[in-house]
């Protein structure tokens, strides 16, 4: 049994905008259809600031070991989804799906501050998280967020399209006007490669360096951003438009036409954004 001052506190966090923007985001993803089962994960950098005011940063409740050494984000804390934890269920218990970790200094463990009740762990794919995390901070400072789902029709898409990031990216850009404006960088692509391993976390994480959407084919896709609605609303912009791709190529007949490469051009114009130019 809990004791009453840990219910109290519990519900004190359960307000904290952090948890309500995991609890929200996750349903959402379920909703979509992008995260069935245990499918997905998210991980959100957090400010000691934000999380001091709902628990005791300095009361771990166990250490966790990472098969990998993130030593540039020690003593930075993070809230992030379980393993095998099913996204449809975060909402109605949180304390069970999700974690308030803190990198330890060497970066070879993490103390769990909050969360996982019983012998829960952190996502199996926090080493691609970690890694992209270290990668986008070097890019922004202020990219806080990692987001993997398994988009529907980005992975069908890959199945139908081929695996190439320029033609994939332009063909995503063609199907929908605020493409080009919302990722001018394009998509990246890896080839197929067994998930949960640290070797899947280091190939993500060096294409993050010059994308903010990597495609893991036949498996989902992995968006960066500086909040939870930014990364949310980059990888909702690309399923968009693999779902038009998808529409359109099963219309018989096919597509009549798309948007060129000059009115992709003037859109990037109008909107001052810079696209890839090795993909124009």
């Amino acid at each position: 049994m809990k004791k009453f001052e840990e219910v109290q506190n519990e519900r004190l966090l359960l307000d904290a905008p952090f948890v309500k923007e995991m609890m929200e985001t996750t349903y959402n993803m379920w909703r979509f259809g992008w995260d069935e089962r245990n499918g997905g994960n998210i991980s959100y950098l957090l400010k000691e600031e934000e999380v001091s005011p709902y628990i005791d940063t300095n009361q771990v409740l166990r250490t966790i070991p990472l098969d990998f050494p993130v030593v540039e984000l020690a003593n930075m804390f993070f809230i992030v989804t379980g393993s095998g934890k099913y996204f449809k269920n975060v909402r109605s218990n949180p304390a069970d799906c999700l974690a308030i970790i803190k990198v330890n200094d060497d970066g070879n463990s993490a103390d769990l501050l909050w969360g996982l009740e019983g012998d829960g762990v952190p996502t199996s794919e926090l080493s691609a998280h970690f890694r992209s995390h270290i990668t986008r901070l070097d890019k922004d400072p202020n990219h806080r967020v990692i987001m993997h789902n398994h988009a529907t029709n980005i992975i069908a898409m890959t199945f139908t399209h081929q695996l190439n990031e320029k033609n994939f990216s332009k063909t995503l850009w063609t199907m929908c006007t605020e493409c080009i404006v919302v990722f001018p960088e394009g998509v990246a692509i890896l080839p197929w490669m067994v998930p949960g391993t640290d070797e899947i976390g280091k190939e993500t994480a060096k294409k993050m360096t010059d994308y903010r959407l990597v495609i893991w084919p036949h498996h989902g896709i992995f968006g960066a951003g500086q909040s939870i609605d930014e990364a949310f609303g980059l990888i909702e912009t690309a399923e968009k438009a693999a779902q038009i791709y998808m529409l359109v190529n099963s219309h018989q007949g096919g597509m009549k036409q798309a948007i060129t490469d000059q009115e992709l051009i003037e859109l990037a114009q109008v909107f001052g954004v810079e696209p890839n130019s090795e993909f124009l």
